[in-house]
């Protein structure tokens, strides 16, 4: 669908990606590992190298099954990336990492006494040059001041709805009877995680559209900054300042089984989004998925920016779990580097 844009739209375009380099992410845990333990926590950096293909290389260099290499976060191929990889050693010695394939480099390795599971960092620093900028400077940077200043829908990027952006489609027919089921585990947990956040997506333009994406309704679910727990908002009476400082976000469903509800002008909106979905969502809680609640509004810390001429170079701290390219969208129109006449860019991963 197409995502209506709190600040509306690109004011400007350029190239994302004319190289690798242009695109790094650091992944910071916000802890530090235990130094000890049966898992042997890994941080390399990546040039060219999707997530899940290093995590197949890892398990073969290590002669361990996929199932023992563990990470956090999804991350794009055409990016230079710091991330961390887990590899479940109990009572083995550390392998022998002086072979690791082209493009990836180790830069630390720590033991620790747990798995690296998704979702267990805490944020993500991008560093992205984008080239060809052409369009109003001025407007750019009264854009990336009002980024800065509110934060931007929290949508799932089209990364999150596969290569070909048709992922929620055919997991939906598979679900609703009409379709053909995923051939392999992890592309039924791609799909369904693809209908979920097609879900989220269109509950959170709905917010958009009616300018409450950044503040509390009646009924609403909140988050804290940087934690994942929930509570009522009708039951702090200075939810709505809260809000307005960034303290707490609303949030909108992630649909399956249970979960906490929301209720009044929230419970109202998000029925009128979902309702025509009902039989979807009753076939994604079928499939054991736990419903869920995720924050509308993205912040977006550390934003520095440098216009030089026709480059731009952008700088800033998102929380795990969302997406650059959707901050972006908020600035700027970018296409690939071997099409910048027209198409737009489809990265794998701008986040995670």
């Amino acid at each position: 669908m197409s995502l209506p844009r709190a600040h509306g739209g690109p004011v400007a375009r350029g190239v994302l990606r004319a190289t690798p380099e242009d695109f790094r992410v650091i992944e910071e845990l916000g802890f530090e590992p235990d130094g000890e333990g049966e898992h042997l926590w890994l941080l390399v950096r990546k040039r060219e190298w999707n997530t899940t293909d290093l995590a197949l290389a890892l398990a073969k260099l290590s002669k361990l099954p996929l199932r023992a290499v563990g990470y956090s976060g999804l991350k794009d191929r055409i990016a230079v990336t710091d991330q961390w990889f887990s590899l479940h050693l109990p009572g083995k010695a550390d392998p022998d990492l002086s072979a690791l394939p082209d493009g990836v480099t180790l830069l630390r390795a720590v033991r620790h006494r747990r798995k690296l599971n998704r979702g267990t960092h805490r944020f993500n620093h991008f560093d992205l040059y984008l080239r060809d900028l052409a369009g109003d400077t001025a407007a750019l940077r009264e854009r990336l001041d009002a980024v800065a200043r509110e934060g931007v829908p929290n949508y799932f990027g089209e990364q999150r709805f596969g290569r070909g952006g048709d992922n929620a489609s055919r997991a939906s027919a598979w679900l609703l009877g009409q379709g053909e089921a995923p051939r392999k585990p992890a592309l039924k947990s791609l799909w369904l995680s693809a209908v979920r956040s097609e879900l989220f997506n269109q509950v959170l333009a709905r917010r958009v559209q009616e300018h409450c994406w950044q503040r509390a309704l009646g009924g609403d679910l909140l988050q804290p900054d940087g934690s994942r727990g929930l509570f009522l908002a009708d039951e702090d009476s200075a939810a709505a300042e809260r809000v307005r400082r960034g303290e707490v976000h609303p949030t909108a469903p992630m649909p399956g089984a249970g979960g906490m509800a929301s209720s009044g002008a929230c419970a109202a909106l998000e029925q009128a989004v979902l309702a025509p979905h009902a039989a979807l969502i009753e076939a994604l809680a079928a499939q054991g998925v736990e419903a869920a609640r995720r924050a509308t509004r993205l912040p977006v810390r550390d934003l520095a920016a440098d216009i030089h001429a026709d480059r731009l170079h952008l700088r800033m701290t998102l929380p795990a779990g969302s997406f650059a390219t959707t901050v972006l969208a908020e600035l700027i129109d970018t296409v690939r580097p071997d099409n910048r006449a027209g198409e737009r860019d489809r990265g794998e991963h701008s986040g995670g």
